[in-house]
């Protein structure tokens, strides 16, 4: 690891109280834009993690998140976010916060300095050799990521990163390490910023490419969602009318009968209803 870390750095800005609100916003903006560029670099990383994920998926595997504070979050609304979007079970993929869920909304003191306490979360969902673990920690120095991350690698669980250091031991700890290098943040040390939003990135990039790999999209279109809402119901009918060139009230028949617009889709085609 770099002698200091990254994310711990002075921010490049100064006498933030005395700067106007213009000021802030386009300062916060200029930092902003080296986060794109941090994911390009790490593309070739993230897809040989991808391609794991969908190897242990596709064979009945799951995918894990560990992370505390900020990191943690966004694993968990990555996973959460999995179902509906694309129409998988709940419990495909995981997303385990420092704390438990009273942690999303309120500090738990010292959640994240336990090592212990991400293999005794991870136990309770039956972790094994056919999964795939990441853990999320911007400084890469969590120790209850860590923790979670060498126990898993003890019992032969495939096991990734995604931090914002260069040579984190996190990213030394594991078999694919994803390193986001977004540079200081604007206000100093404040990773929910620069090094959150990579990390929000890279999540999706994960999720998205292994959904689109198992199926779960067909062209550019999300037809195994949720019918939670009347506005997916909508996009929904409307996937099948462009998709069969039927008028939209049989379209909506048809979805509100079968419940999902792939399903509509297979039926229509192989009963050829008229």
């Amino acid at each position: 690891m770099k002698n200091k870390l990254t994310t711990e750095q002075a921010s490049d800005y100064n006498n933030l109280e005395k700067m106007s609100t213009h000021e802030l916003l386009t300062n916060m903006n200029v930092e902003d834009k080296s986060v794109p560029y941090a994911l390009e670099k790490a593309v070739p990383f993230i897809e040989k993690l991808v391609d794991v994920v969908y190897e242990k998926m596709n064979a009945g595997g799951r995918l894990f998140y560990i992370g505390a504070g900020t990191s943690g979050r966004l694993g968990v609304l990555d996973a959460s976010e999995c179902p509906p979007t694309y129409g998988v079970p709940d419990d495909w993929v995981i997303g385990l916060i420092a704390g438990g869920d009273f942690a999303l909304r309120k500090a738990v003191e010292n959640a994240e300095d336990d090592t212990a306490l991400a293999w005794e979360d991870l136990k309770k969902y039956n972790i094994n050799t056919g999964d795939v673990l990441v853990g999320i920690a911007a400084s890469g120095t969590t120790p209850y990521v860590i923790g979670g991350i060498k126990k898993a690698k003890e019992n032969n669980i495939v096991t990734a990163c995604v931090t914002c250091n260069q040579d984190s031991p996190l990213s030394l700890e594991v078999d694919y390490p994803i390193e986001l290098v977004v540079g200081p943040e604007f206000v100093t040390g404040s990773t929910r910023m620069k090094a959150g939003t990579a990390q929000k990135l890279a999540l999706n990039m994960i999720s998205t490419t292994v959904m689109i790999k198992l199926g779960r999209v067909k062209g550019n279109k999300m037809i195994n969602m949720q019918l939670s809402n009347k506005k997916l119901v909508n996009r929904g009918v409307k996937m099948i009318v462009e998709e069969l060139n039927i008028d939209a009230k049989l379209a909506k028949d048809l979805l509100m009968e079968h419940k999902s617009v792939k399903a509509t889709l297979d039926f229509y085609k192989t009963k050829k209803v008229k």
